[in-house]
């Protein structure tokens, strides 16, 4: 079954306006006749290519007709009506369809078709369709439009008045890209009545002073929100200065944008009367919903194409001077600036407010995501990257939707500004807490690190934390390295500061003779011009000024970091050593921050001579752990976008057909038997130790006469049903010689395995080389996460690296060069390098093998032998599990 099966599934068209798309079903009949109807003759015409209301009818019978192979319809509709359809139908080749698509008069230029095409692209790829063919008149300019910018391979022949397209299914970047851009403007268009509302209602805005809805009516009210203003509550004539209508439906103004302050047992007919109004945006602030009120509200705002933040939301806010809207539970109203903010914890997202606030960056536009029914992280990523004012993002989320279509949006948007987020759920405590608190599924760690590390996003340990960083990185250029000098009027904060940078990944290179001598003429005598430098504590602000340009001038520094405590010599002469460091426009040449052991608040923003800004830290710790964000940060944006490259030999349609044959004769899913596990690895051209199946004494004789090399010795390893640990078992046979040992082995085996040994599996001797380990876990709703690190003895001495699948080339480089021991990779010690680019096309294959299928639960390749002429999977084990094909690409709402 796949996702097209299910009853209905909810996405938006171009304007923002919310559609259903669901399979048309034999009582749609009426409906669809309708529709057709409905067209004016010329639509017709370009549709059936003649006028008749005859080949309407008929059209209605074939998209109503029971369900049969080979064919699927689809339906768009809002409120009840049809607004469009597609269908495809598999000729002779099942691998081709014809497909048709029509669009209600009106809706032209919408993207009803488009998005209905790109549904039946995902639904004839789950049923193993690669082509779609269609014919058109080449008059019909809309339709061929239409298939042009799919962003599929797409040929065209002309015959007479007629074009026959041919459009290949096969997705590529190029064609999740024109999804993305289609889904981006779409998305923005949708979040509009949200973040720039003109009418604002707030719903519950009775009850006494303390009461939710009147604390954001007054929030609204007493920022200067420049819209209209309505309030709704039956007992009351106005509260706090706005006139009160007693319900909805009796507002003089449809708004925009409607505050819930109401119990949770009144939102769902209060939802419902929101969308009847036409509103087209909810806020919802009660919390506690139970699954039928919960269902009652998604519901009414799919039906009516009402955008949701929440429910237990802590408000929104965008800060445009010519908005001003702030419906918050914040104590203040934000200050306006460059940040965007989206917490899924309010009590994190009003933190988050304060500490911008304060540093002086100020905030964009701020949401409180609550329990994420439907508005969530990707989609203010969206928003901020086209919003012309946003130049930092900030997220703290629990829980993913969607990972991999948020990863690819990060890996978009973090190119053009910084994305930071609380790495929060890294224990199992925390994790436990937030199922409890966002009643979704818990991430483990490793996975949720893939998706930070390799979308560019950087992952904070602690709200503090995250604002430090964000200080850094709002106020200075990034450092091109991890080179940092520390400059210091005390010796002893200069180690502080030297311990935090190398805890950090931080390098202190030493000074060049020359700089050294430089440095130590800018200084008082007795100063130390190492790194960390040394000025003593009687530096005047003239030479400590001297010291620090010169140090930022050395190109063998990225960053410097200036240390410093307040002296009685500053203090009688009057000197300021910290305006030696934020005076000066050279500073700008290198990364700079300043710590100030006396400080009392953990970062501040000083202002620096010229314009900009300084970052100022309490703890070296603090400063060095932004230092090395802001390199990593770097780093990442230096390296070219990855790209997931083509790998010959595959055979995708052969390892589907091996795991649905598996799970035909075990509908509960297993481990595969080891010819199984053979095969599939076969498809993706995965090498393989030599190997050989026997179920006999005698066929283990015969196989281990024919894989025995030079020196005449095999293995035997043990098989039945669920064996996972062999060795813990004690059911491997190593160095086995001549005829005698293989039977006497093979014996042991059916002596101490009787009832449950279904055969052996024998394989020559392994030649030396370095034994690895990798694997891939199927995650639920983030997919594939590839494993990679060294195996055998060391597979719990050493860290191993992750990535998410689909792996670019630039992952596999991080997942063989990331883990500690990646050096015996590279001959560290002395034994040459291995084959490198036959280890990362193994990774590289396994990473396809996941994705095309995916009810491959978890494989491990352990050990991957890897030596310098070639890499094999000396043993195997893979599971595979009953589950349903997804697209995670495919536009649909939550």
């Amino acid at each position: 079954m796949t996702d097209d099966d299910r009853p209905a599934v909810h996405a938006l068209l171009q304007d923002g306006t919310t559609v259903s798309i669901r399979s048309a079903g034999t009582g749609d009949h009426e409906r669809l006749r309708a529709f057709y109807e409905r067209m004016s003759p010329d639509n017709l015409r370009l549709r059936f290519f003649g006028a008749s209301r005859r080949s309407a009818e008929s059209a209605a019978d074939r998209a109503c007709a029971a369900a049969r192979p080979g064919y699927r319809a689809l339906l768009a509709e809002a409120r009840h009506q049809v607004l469009g359809l597609a269908e495809y139908e598999t000729a002779e080749d099942a691998g081709t369809a014809e497909i048709s698509v029509a669009v209600a008069d009106g809706l032209h230029h919408r993207g009803v078709g488009t998005l209905l095409i790109e549904h039946l692209v995902s639904a004839a790829r789950a049923e193993g369709v690669h082509t779609f063919v269609a014919d058109a008149l080449a008059e019909n300019h809309e339709v061929l439009r239409l298939f042009a910018d799919l962003g599929l391979r797409t040929a065209r022949r002309f015959e007479g008045p007629e074009v026959r397209c041919t459009i290949d299914l096969r997705q590529d970047e190029r064609y999740l890209a024109a999804v993305e851009q289609r889904g981006r403007g779409a998305d923005v268009a949708s979040l509009e009545p949200l973040l720039r509302p003109r009418t604002v209602a707030v719903v519950g805005a009775g009850g006494g002073p303390g009461s939710a809805g009147r604390a954001l009516l007054h929030q609204l009210h007493a920022g200067g929100f420049t819209g209209r203003l309505l309030a709704v509550h039956p007992g009351a004539r106005s509260i706090l200065g706005v006139l009160c209508h007693p319900s909805v439906s009796a507002l003089p103004a449809t708004p925009d944008l409607a505050v819930l302050a109401v119990p949770a047992g009144d939102l769902p007919e209060t939802a419902e009367e929101c969308g009847k109004a036409g509103v087209r945006a909810l806020v919802v602030v009660t919390g506690g919903l139970d699954r039928d009120q919960a269902r009652g509200l998604r519901d009414a705002c799919r039906a009516y194409g009402m955008r949701l933040v929440g429910p237990d939301s802590l408000g929104v806010a965008d800060t445009d001077p010519a908005l001003r809207l702030d419906a918050t539970f914040a104590a203040g109203h934000p200050r306006p600036g460059t940040a965007g903010v989206a917490a899924q914890s309010g009590g994190v997202g009003i933190a988050l407010l304060d500490g911008l606030s304060r540093l002086g960056i100020g905030v964009s536009s701020f949401v409180a995501l609550g329990d994420k029914y439907d508005v969530s992280g990707n989609d203010m990523l969206q928003w901020w990257e086209g919003d012309g004012r946003t130049r930092l993002a900030l997220l703290h989320l629990e829980s993913f939707g969607n990972p991999r279509a948020f990863s690819r949006t990060a890996r978009r948007v973090t190119r053009r500004m910084p994305l930071l987020t609380v790495d929060a759920g890294r224990t199992d405590a925390g994790r436990r807490a937030a199922a409890s608190h966002t009643a979704a599924a818990a991430t483990r760690t490793a996975t949720r690190q893939a998706l930070f590390t390799q979308a560019g996003i950087t992952a904070t340990r602690s709200v503090g934390e995250l604002l430090e960083t964000a200080a850094l990185l709002h106020a200075q250029p990034l450092p091109s390295g991890t080179r940092v000098a520390v400059v210091t009027n005390a010796g002893g904060a200069g180690v502080l500061a030297a311990d935090a940078c190398a805890e950090a990944g931080l390098a202190l290179p030493e000074p060049t003779p020359a700089l050294r001598d430089d440095i130590a003429g800018l200084l008082p005598e007795g100063a130390a011009p190492g790194n960390p430098v040394d000025t003593g504590a009687a530096v005047t602000e003239r030479q400590l000024r001297a010291c620090v340009d010169r140090v930022t001038r050395y190109p063998g520094f990225d960053a410097v970091l200036v240390v410093l405590v307040p002296t009685a010599v500053a203090a009688a002469t009057g000197d300021d050593l910290v305006r030696a460091v934020t005076g000066g426009p050279s500073h700008r040449a290198r990364t700079i921050a300043l710590v100030r052991l006396e400080q009392a608040l953990p970062v501040e923003l000083l202002p620096a001579q010229g314009g900009g800004s300084i970052p100022s830290y309490a703890e070296p710790a603090a400063a060095a752990r932004a230092l090395a964000h802001a390199a990593r940060r770097a780093d990442w944006l230096s390296r070219p976008a990855g790209t997931t490259p083509d790998l010959d030999g595959v055979d995708t349609e052969r390892a589907r057909t091996v795991a649905e044959t598996f799970l035909a004769a075990h509908p509960d899913g297993g481990w595969l038997d080891p010819r199984t596990c053979a095969e599939l690895l076969d498809c993706y051209r995965v090498p393989q130790l030599d190997w050989a199946w026997a179920a006999t004494e005698d066929e283990a004789v015969l196989a281990a006469e024919r894989l025995r090399g030079p020196d005449g010795r095999v293995v035997m390893k043990a098989h039945w049903p669920g064996l996972l640990h062999k060795s813990e078992q004690r059911a491997v046979h190593l160095d086995l010689q001549g005829d005698a040992q293989v039977r006497a082995a093979f014996r042991d085996f059916e002596t101490r395995f009787a009832g449950l040994l279904t055969g052996v599996v024998l394989q020559p001797l392994a030649p030396r080389g370095t034994e690895l380990s990798a694997g891939v876990d199927q995650d639920e709703v983030f997919g594939p996460l590839v494993r990679f690190g060294l195996g055998g003895t060391a597979t719990e001495l050493l860290d191993r690296a992750a990535r998410l699948a689909p792996l670019t080339g630039q992952d596999v480089h991080d997942l063989v060069t990331t883990p500690r021991g990646a050096p015996l990779l590279f001959g560290a010690r002395g034994g040459g390098p291995v084959d490198l680019e036959g280890l990362e096309q193994t990774l590289l294959r396994l990473s396809r093998m996941a994705g095309d299928v995916p009810q491959l639960a978890e494989a491990d390749l352990d050990p991957l032998l890897a030596t310098p002429g070639a890499v094999s999977v000396v043993d195997v084990r893979v599971r595979l599990l009953p589950r349903r094909a997804h697209d995670p690409y495919l536009r649909r709402l939550r």
